[in-house]
């Protein structure tokens, strides 16, 4: 491409949501790229995709494809991350992999930029992006921990049906369709594909994302808590997490309530915090009923704060609101800000 002094990029996943949704942020952002691999499966191969008014012919994701890559970022399925990640490393690549395969790796930095950059210099040549949820949460509260400290964190989420895949959208929209018209449909999907029972999403709550797990927990709750204490690194910290699926397209919302190591700060000093927060935009205003919602979400790398009060029965512990696009800073937008860090902190071979 016509920036000679870029980088050579590969995007694994090309034709997927989040790897659509990596190459529009990387156009946005205008990341500099000297030449551009789009990357998918032996059956997407062929496709073409189009970039800065550039059209590309997609390539079936082989561990050749690697040559010459200075930047590959993953977002395939973590079986695909398994295979070739390493491969792409070998070749003298950095990856940014947006999957589960590598972020409880030890030797793995997992990062989010408005918290833990300095992490990156750890790197061997993989680094992990978190999961969608714990992005937004840890996004929310590193200020807070950063002057406050932070002793628990109890959330309940409320994510998107966007976050289970294009196919779990459709199933959505279409049993909306049929609930409406009085019609019979079969879930086929959600809460886990692979699970023997579906339930329904339409006008519905399902507290199931993900696999359960021995302990009572989910796959998705033990990566929220897992996650967020080594970003953080404090694995001392006590975290617990319910994650819930509602009807709704794009956005993920939490509550969270936190306990502060440090005094009792007054509402209006975590308020300004969080307002001078990297990454994060203050909407609370009761009064006039402002608060973030999903829907004004969409399409904004922000993470959305509000409904900030103080807990009735414990002076040093707060409620809040958290609001993210999930599958913009949720995934790819989180992913090409750490390819920028990895820039600024001079951690690429240019």
């Amino acid at each position: 491409m016509a920036n000679e002094a870029g980088y050579n990029v590969a995007v694994v996943g090309a034709t997927g949501a989040v790897g659509q949704q990596m190459l529009k942020t990387l156009e946005d952002k205008d990341f500099p790229i000297k030449d551009l691999k789009l990357l998918s499966s032996k059956r997407s191969a062929g496709k073409k995709i189009s970039f800065k008014g550039i059209e590309f012919t997609v390539e079936e994701a082989v561990p050749e494809a690697f040559e010459n890559v200075q930047l590959a970022l993953f977002s395939a399925g973590g079986s695909v991350s398994k295979a070739l990640a390493p491969e792409a490393v070998k070749r003298g690549a950095v990856v940014v992999d947006n999957t589960s395969a590598y972020r409880m790796d030890e030797n793995v930095p997992l990062v989010v930029p408005e918290a833990n950059e300095n992490d990156l210099k750890d790197h061997n040549g993989i680094i992990a992006n978190p999961n969608c949820s714990t992005i937004q949460m840890v996004v929310a509260l590193e200020p807070i921990r950063e002057k406050f400290g932070l002793k628990k964190v109890i959330v309940s989420t409320y994510q998107a049906v966007s976050g289970a895949g294009l196919a779990a959208v459709e199933e959505m929209k279409e049993q909306s369709r049929d609930v409406l018209n009085e019609k019979d449909f079969k879930p086929e999907i959600l809460p886990v594909g692979g699970d023997e029972k579906h339930y329904q999403i339409a006008f519905n709550a399902i507290p199931q994302i993900d696999k359960f797990q021995e302990n009572g927990y989910t796959f998705e709750e033990m990566k929220m808590i897992n996650e967020t204490k080594k970003i953080m690194h404090q694995n001392e910290l006590e975290v617990a997490a319910t994650c819930v699926r509602l009807p709704v397209e794009t956005g993920h919302s939490e509550s969270v309530y936190i306990e502060v190591e440090n005094g009792s700060p007054e509402v209006d000093e975590l308020k300004q915090l969080l307002s001078e927060g990297k990454g994060i935009t203050l909407k609370d205003n009761p009064s006039e009923q402002e608060y973030p919602m999903a829907v004004d979400s969409v399409g904004l790398p922000d993470v959305f704060v509000g409904r900030i009060r103080r807990d009735l029965n414990r002076d040093n512990a707060y409620h809040l609101w958290v609001v993210s696009d999930n599958l913009l800073k949720g995934a790819a937008y989180n992913s090409v800000q750490i390819a920028e860090s990895l820039v600024k902190l001079n951690l690429l071979k240019g």
